[in-house]
């Protein structure tokens, strides 16, 4: 059905009369159908379901006041909603973990505005996925094109899709959008899979595992244990104690978190077999949290935050790294994202891999010197990767 709250006008492609609408709110498009079109996508992760974005935008962490104003772009056959995107109106550049502040700073040195820009992505959360959710490439193609007319419309200097899937991909790439890639680190599972922690580290280089077991070593003798906390069992106490480790480490880094205390009690509400958290203890009181995203249905976790409320040398590894593999391993999953950048985490055996994403400018001086810059940059990208592959922490 169609969303309250949204307007738009009619556009004819074919011989489908489509109806696209925009909306100030998510939680104005149904849920059920926004789902419908995530779960129809092999590459679908939980950040894109209406619950997660909804609760983003009604906690107060992506709203206009934030730098995120949501126009979600929906569009309706009749009453069917057929294609539908996570859109945003930016004020800045921050959390979106592809960088642009240096385009930003050429249009300001040339007295043209930047921002607003329009956006394309699942606020604070690198992770690769479907941005273009459509029932079949022609809607999505025509979502597309709706997009890049509300630019051109509100005369916006650009239009940016990030952490985009293969799918997508080909749409953009079709479109004429500038491609643009950076590295992320990724773990997979072996096939056949990994017994249990000690078959994975047996297959890393000796140096490598030797470094792990000292690692998890010390954070052992320093009488720390791990207790993991799977979806309902996590209660309002551990929330409130993650929420206290989670601000600590963006003050601890001068920064201001992302997201608030109420967003997390919304997904413990509407997602709670979604979120996986590991507590470390030290004589019967907590001293660390990490928590990370599971996707029982494709077997992914996805590695999020962490936090502590005193130093001890290498728990971050232990609860961001070896907690979570060595409960995916357990578990059967196949893979474990690491998150943006990090080059560290290869020596705990994540790989890395490539993240894409797109990008339209409206000013074709602008675009082609973008162009000219992304096509140094992506070649970059790849000698940088091929010289990452040549580090490999596994044996030969």
């Amino acid at each position: 059905m169609r969303g309250r709250g949204g307007h738009g006008t009619g556009r004819e492609t074919g011989s489908i009369d489509y109806v696209i609408r925009v909306f100030d709110d998510p939680a104005h498009i149904d849920a059920d159908d926004w789902n419908a079109l995530v779960d129809a996508r092999e590459s679908a992760t939980p950040f894109m379901r209406h619950e997660y974005l909804a609760a983003l935008h009604a906690s107060g962490s992506a709203t206009g006041e934030t730098g995120w104003l949501p126009q979600f772009l929906a569009l309706f056959d009749a009453d069917t909603l057929v294609a539908a995107c996570p859109l945003y109106l930016k004020t800045h550049s921050y959390g979106e973990y592809v960088f642009d502040w240096a385009w930003a700073d050429a249009y300001e040195r040339h007295g043209l505005p930047y921002y607003p820009k329009l956006l394309d992505a699942v606020p604070f959360t690198p992770v690769p996925g479907p941005r273009l959710l459509a029932r079949d490439p022609a809607a999505r193609g025509v979502l597309l094109r709706a997009m890049q007319q509300i630019a051109r419309d509100a005369k916006l200097s650009s239009a940016h899709l990030l952490f985009i899937d293969d799918a997508d991909r080909e749409t953009l790439a079709a479109a004429g959008w500038m491609p643009r890639s950076t590295v992320q680190f990724h773990w997979l599972n072996r096939d056949p899979p990994y017994a249990d922690f000690a078959a994975f580290l047996a297959d890393l280089q000796r140096e490598k595992r030797k470094k792990i077991q000292q690692e998890r070593r010390r954070v052992a003798d320093a009488g720390i244990t791990f207790r993991v906390l799977e979806g309902d069992q996590i209660g309002a106490s551990d929330w409130d104690f993650f929420y206290r480790c989670y601000t600590l480490t963006y003050r601890a880094h001068h920064s201001t978190p992302y997201l608030t205390r109420d967003f997390f009690t919304r997904m413990a509400a509407t997602m709670a077999r979604h979120w996986l958290m590991f507590v470390a203890w030290r004589g019967g009181e907590r001293i660390a949290s990490s928590l990370i995203v599971v996707d029982p249905q494709r077997r992914t976790a996805f590695g999020r935050y962490w936090g502590a409320v005193e130093h001890v040398p290498c728990l971050h590894f232990e609860a961001c790294y070896y907690q979570p593999l060595a409960w995916c391993i357990t578990h059967g999953y196949l893979r474990f994202e690491g998150g943006a950048q990090g080059e560290h985490k290869m020596a705990r055996g994540l790989m890395p891999v490539q993240t894409h994403s797109a990008h339209w400018l409206a000013h074709p001086q602008f675009a082609q010197a973008v162009a000219d810059f992304l096509a140094r940059e992506g070649a970059g990208v790849e000698s940088y990767l091929d010289e990452l592959n040549e580090r490999r922490p596994f044996k030969a």
